[in-house]
């Protein structure tokens, strides 16, 4: 077997780099640069065989993906474009996968907005919800749904241990949605004053289970028994199509000095930094099963959370091996 490398645009790999240092970042902006990479990759390959193409595209989303291989938004933004990049010759080869990374770019511009129009539809003249965290697909619903002349009010949990929940109460502020904001633990209490629970995602699973912010599946369990609708806002970015073939979502633990510092930490035992005895955990993230989950909202409508790995499919293909591998 030849060792040869396919030709990577330069394009492409500044690209990479730029990702790989962080100079681009965001999921959404990640995604975005990766499908006009291939398409740039396309337009400039001088492959002459359609075997050749394909593995000139292969290369270039391999060197993205190799970036940032945790960012879900990255892969699936590859996924979309080679999933779709069809043809015979590599004149239509070329056209499909500009047009395909075209479309998937159009899309993401438009998604946030569409998504909220989607959510708004949930929400009614007068109702309450309570957010978690800061979610910019969840506060688009409220949004576009205060746009439309409807009457919202935010309850809103101060989101420990980095208090992300202050910048939605500010965000919510500015659209003069009146806020209440409250202390994580006082969560139950207030459940009985709100008409839906309304959360983003970080990344959500092919099984409906959505993994968000730490302490979102606790609100959930709490909602459910208080018969408070539990939804979801993501765009179609946050869906993690690897966990179709069985992998699970890694769960990402910051550092303990957002929880306990050095200074209070000497202060609580007294001791040895080194050996006190005390450990301190701080996931960022947690799992809600889907059975808590009333609905996911999305750019491309509002699912049922068992049905969401029917859009996965669609999007992003079967994923039994990804396709910048041969």
């Amino acid at each position: 077997m030849s060792d040869h490398r396919p030709a990577v645009a330069p394009v492409v790999e500044e690209t990479a780099e730029q990702i790989a240092s962080m100079e681009i970042r965001g999921a959404a902006a990640i995604a975005d640069a990766a499908a006009a990479a291939l398409a740039a990759q396309a337009e400039r390959s001088e492959a002459t065989t359609p075997e050749a193409f394909r593995g000139e595209l292969r290369a270039a989303a391999k060197a993205l993906y190799e970036t940032r291989p945790t960012a879900v938004s990255l892969p699936n933004a590859l996924r979309y474009v080679l999933v779709g990049a069809e043809g015979e010759t590599v004149s239509e080869l070329r056209a499909s996968t500009v047009a395909r990374a075209e479309r998937f770019r159009a899309d993401l511009e438009d998604a946030q907005e569409t998504l909220g129009r989607v959510g708004a539809n949930r929400l009614r003249d007068g109702d309450v919800v309570m957010t978690h965290c800061h979610s910019t697909d969840a506060l688009a619903c409220v949004k576009a749904a205060v746009e439309e002349g409807k009457r919202i009010e935010a309850i809103v949990k101060e989101t420990r241990p980095r208090n992300q929940g202050h910048i939605a109460a500010r965000e919510l502020r500015e659209w003069d949605v009146p806020v209440t904001l409250i202390v994580d633990n006082a969560a139950h209490r207030y459940l009985d004053e709100v008409d839906h629970v309304l959360v983003g995602a970080d990344s959500i699973a092919a099984d409906g289970s959505v993994v968000n912010k730490i302490g979102t599946s606790g609100l959930a369990v709490s909602a459910r028994e208080r018969g408070v609708p539990i939804v979801v806002a993501a765009q179609t970015i946050k869906l993690h199509p690897d966990t179709m073939t069985g992998h699970t979502v890694e769960i990402e633990t910051r550092d303990e000095a957002e929880v306990l510092s050095p200074a209070d930490r000497r202060e609580l035992t007294g001791g040895d930094l080194d050996d006190d005895g005390l450990t301190v955990e701080n996931p960022a993230f947690d799992v809600t099963p889907p059975r808590h989950v009333d609905a996911i909202v999305t750019e491309h409508g509002q699912f049922p959370p068992e049905s969401i790995v029917t859009l996965m499919r669609e999007l992003f293909g079967e994923t039994t091996r990804e396709p910048w591998d041969r």
